[in-house]
């Protein structure tokens, strides 16, 4: 297996002088996460596709040779007029700002889009130059959010993983992109295996957007699609721990100390360093040491902010106005504090060595990282890494992805200067052992969570979900295969049937109650539960005064309301488990506002659950309301123990844990059967399908996608089938026989 990493930009930028090939390391989070992951691999079997950070080279295959053989990297030559408005457009104009939640700064530009979608194609077409079957690809980040389904149209079954490393927006933020844009952004990323998000709250946005702009609801995070499973789940990007731990004790950082100890003399040091880019808070932070300034004369000619700012997308025009803004208010902060022997604000707007990043990372008293909205932020979890001798405070913005695992950090909201100023006090009065206390707990959960725990979990997850792929194939009941199972139906001697009823006995009416079960059915059925050894389930989404009345006469287990309630033959209904249903009123109440926004939509009470039938409504529409009333429903549901459940053309609120699959469960525990059957048609099967072992037949009426091993077209055709397993005909023929003989 190898291992295809395709980014926008490669771990390496390429230049020529003086007809020499000259390169360079690329600096970026992205870039040091898996470049440290790398490094760890043993066999090397990887190759980093990406752009080269040029095109006009005079030896295009020099500079190919150079990165393949020294740098396992394969370079995309792109125009660079082309690559600018690729990456200073729609990236960081539109994606950018957007995702970031800065919709004022936000471009829509149609140019720009169409740039775009013509750039992750040259990209895709790289790769399926060189990609082979057993390859795995892992797409990095926002700029290649098309490849996906690229790649998958030319080559449907290769592993493909890809990871955002900017924040996802929740619906109400995404939703501002024009709807075709949003809709082929969604599509492109759902083509990929396994996509994966720094946070739990970033993953939870993602899959809102796809449930109310394309419509798929998810079970756990993986997405039932028509063609495909695909999964969304969350893996908190780690760092390498050991390089900043370690480092410490370097001659050349020890060097670095010395010579900033000695500058500084006895100040203490609040140390920040970034990317220029307006999502980082690098305003609100100095405002906020501004305030504490003002706010604490004791501490003047006593501690500086050392405030180091990288340069970066300098070709986009927001950028440079931040820069001027930071420059003034430095200026104004020093010109204000600071005096001939003091400088409040210690500045450099340049990159600087590690040796002299970790340095300043151990020797200052308080990391200042307040960024407004971020990914993740590693610098986090590189300040806390590189403190060796268990000192240093962390400031975290609350809206770092980071904060969620740095919770001994003092966490701040970074748009509230206050809170800046109150924690930068607490922070430079906090006692030695307070300080050794948080920092520990932080590095031990570093260390375990480091950027291998990252990538191994995801690639871990990558190949789970490929295995379940394969159980997601579903294939015609053929006439070989049907001879089988009919052989194995009569050659066991116990048997059990799992059967849905809309759908799959009975084929769907205008009106529920207008879907009954015919004569022929129901002998169907009888003949069938009279059988020696056979045990028939109707596992339903009815309610159990409907089942009741069409099959309580037979010797049959009845399952209602998709398993909330079991009725077993000559026995009382039983509730699955121990339920509540005081939130149906609420929902009820909610669903009437609906129904009357959607013509020919019923409601149907059930005991604890209610259902929403939109079978005859009309069809645009009724996918616009039920889009709604499903994201109004996610807030309501993460309070209550109830989830929502999406049919064929019925929407269904329930208790949650409540379904087909736990009933089957249930129903197979310490039997012991050498013949299994399942059949259904919609979603709320799939989780009977899954609960069932390997060896069970399970069909799915329709042609779709499904858990289920195989499918017939319709309710017709699995008719057929239990009829045959009756004995229905053979019974007929012979009360024809019997009649004429009578007669």
């Amino acid at each position: 297996m190898r291992l295809l990493i395709l980014s926008n930009r490669l771990q390496a930028t390429v230049t020529e002088e003086n007809n020499s090939v000259i390169v360079k390391s690329s600096s970026g989070g992205l870039v040091t996460g898996i470049s440290a992951y790398l490094a760890t691999l043993k066999d090397k079997n990887y190759l980093w596709i990406g752009w080269p950070g040029g095109s006009n080279y005079n030896d295009r295959q020099a500079v190919e040779e150079e990165l393949c053989k020294n740098y396992h990297s394969l370079p995309v030559f792109v125009e660079e007029k082309t690559m600018d408005l690729f990456y200073n457009g729609f990236c960081n104009k539109t994606i950018w700002p957007l995702f970031h939640y800065f919709p004022y700064l936000t471009v829509y530009d149609e140019k720009m889009w169409e740039n775009y979608k013509e750039v992750n194609a040259i990209f895709a077409e790289a790769v399926l130059k060189i990609i082979q079957p057993d390859d795995v690809l892992w797409i990095q980040d926002y700029h290649l959010m098309l490849v996906p389904q690229l790649i998958r149209e030319k080559q449907p079954d290769v592993s493909i993983g890809f990871f955002l490393h900017i924040p996802f927006p929740s619906h109400e933020m995404f939703r501002l992109l024009p709807r075709k844009w949003g809709k082929e952004i969604l599509q492109g990323l759902l083509d990929a295996d396994l996509i994966g998000f720094h946070t739990y709250d970033y993953t939870q946005y993602f899959l809102r957007c796809v449930l109310r702009i394309l419509g798929f609801n998810h079970n756990m995070g993986m997405l039932a699609l028509e063609h495909k499973l695909t999964k969304a789940d969350t893996f908190p990007m780690g760092i390498d721990f050991d390089k900043y731990y370690k480092a410490a004790n370097l001659a050349s950082v020890n060097r670095e100390k010395a010579l900033l100890k000695k500058g500084l003399q006895n100040l203490k040091i609040i140390f920040s360093v970034d990317r220029q880019d307006y999502t980082k808070g690098i305003l609100k932070r100095l405002e906020g040491y501004e305030l504490f300034l003002k706010n604490n004369p004791a501490w003047h000619q006593k501690v500086s902010l050392i405030m180091i700012v990288v340069p970066s997308r300098i070709g986009v025009e927001h950028y440079q106005k931040e820069k001027d803004i930071i420059n003034q208010l430095i200026g104004k902060i020093n010109g204000d504090y600071g005096n001939i022997h003091w400088t409040p604000v210690i500045y450099q707007y340049r990159a600087i060595p590690f040796e002299q990043l970790v340095a300043l990372y151990n020797i200052s008293d308080a990391g200042l990282v307040t960024p407004l909205r971020d990914g993740m932020n590693l610098v986090a979890k590189e300040y806390v890494a590189a403190q060796k001798e268990k000192k240093g405070v962390l400031i975290l913005s609350e809206m770092a992805g980071a904060a969620m695992e740095l919770g001994e950090a003092l966490i701040i909201n970074p748009n509230n200067r206050e809170e800046i100023t109150e924690a930068i006090k607490i922070a430079l009065e906090m006692p030695l052992e307070e300080q050794a206390r948080r920092v520990t707990a932080m590095q031990e959960r570093l260390k375990k969570h480091d950027v291998k725990k990252w990538a191994s979990d995801f690639f871990e997850e990558l190949a789970k979900t490929k295995e379940e792929q394969k159980k997601y194939g579903t294939l015609r009941l053929e006439e070989n295969e049907l001879e089988k199972l009919f052989d194995q139906y009569n050659k066991t001697d116990r048997k059990i049937l799992f059967l849905d009823y809309d759908g799959t006995l009975v084929p769907f009416a205008d009106k529920p109650s207008g879907a009954v079960p015919g004569k022929k059915l129901l002998e169907i059925i009888r003949l069938l539960s009279e059988q020696s050894g056979v045990d028939i389930v109707i596992i339903s989404g009815r309610n159990k005064k409907e089942l009741e009345n069409w099959y309580d006469r037979y010797p049959i287990t009845l399952v209602a309301e998709h398993g909330v309630w079991i009725k077993k033959p000559k026995k009382e209904w039983k509730l699955s488990r121990e339920l509540k249903n005081d939130w149906k009123p609420r929902i009820i109440q909610i669903l009437e506002n609906y129904k009357d926004r959607l013509p020919y939509s019923t409601i149907e009470e059930k005991e604890y659950s209610v259902v929403w039938h939109f079978r005859n409504s009309d069809y645009s529409l009724a996918g616009l309301r039920v889009k709604e009333f499903v994201d109004d429903m996610v807030q309501f549901t993460a309070r209550n123990d109830i989830e929502v459940l999406m049919g064929n053309k019925v929407v269904e609120i329930k208790c949650s844990g409540v379904n087909k699959g736990e009933a089957a469960r249930q129903l197979l525990s310490g039997q012991d059967y050498g013949f299994i059957l399942a059949a259904g048609d919609d979603h709320t099967d799939e989780l009977l399908f899954q609960a069932l072992p390997e060896e069970a037949y399970t069909i799915k009426i329709g042609r779709q996608k499904s858990f289920a091993h195989y499918y017939l077209e319709s309710t017709d055709e699995f008719l057929e089938i239990i009829e045959k397993m009756s004995g229905y005909r053979k019974g007929l023929f012979q009360k024809i026989f019997e009649y004429f003989k009578r007669s």
